[in-house]
């Protein structure tokens, strides 16, 4: 069912799109660009992409399905994401992620809530495994009491 409110264009994003001159070859810094500003893209948003770059909705959601970083709904505050790459499997991420799910009552790849986990392959930092991003800071040799400092270190998130 179309509702009004999903037939309006989204001011911001048409303003991005405008801020780029309605640029086609210019989508991914105008949906990374949105998805900062927003945290996630959504339906109203690729369409407004689409219409003011005069590409379709599948081309616009090509992209945005084809990069993992691009999320269609809204996501946890706090996201951390955990290398299960080869090197970082060797130093037993295994282990870690296991740990940091227990102890939050968390599950990998399981977004929403205040801090979420996502699985991410190879952050570069295959000699100092296992590696987090989080908040775009990369860490290596992350334990439970890393992951618990980083999430206490966030405001508004309790130590549990």
């Amino acid at each position: 069912m179309t509702t009004l409110l999903n037939t309006i264009d989204h001011v911001f994003a048409k303003k991005v799109c405008s801020e780029h001159q309605n640029k086609p070859d210019e989508l991914l810094e105008i949906l990374h660009e949105i998805q900062v500003q927003e945290g996630f893209l959504s339906d109203r948003v690729l369409r407004t992409v689409s219409k003011s770059l005069n590409l379709s909705r599948a081309e616009v959601h090509g992209v945005v399905s084809f990069y993992h970083d691009f999320k269609k709904e809204k996501q946890a505050e706090n996201v951390i994401k955990i290398c299960r790459a080869e090197a970082c499997q060797a130093v037993d991420v295994d282990k870690l992620i296991a740990d940091v799910e227990s102890y939050y009552d968390i599950k990998m790849d399981n977004g929403g809530g205040k801090v979420s986990l996502e699985t991410i392959f190879c952050l570069g930092n295959c000699a100092l495994g296992p590696a987090v991003l989080y908040k775009n800071d990369l860490y290596g040799r992350v334990t439970l009491k890393a992951v618990q400092k980083m999430i206490a270190s966030t405001k508004g998130v309790k130590e549990q």
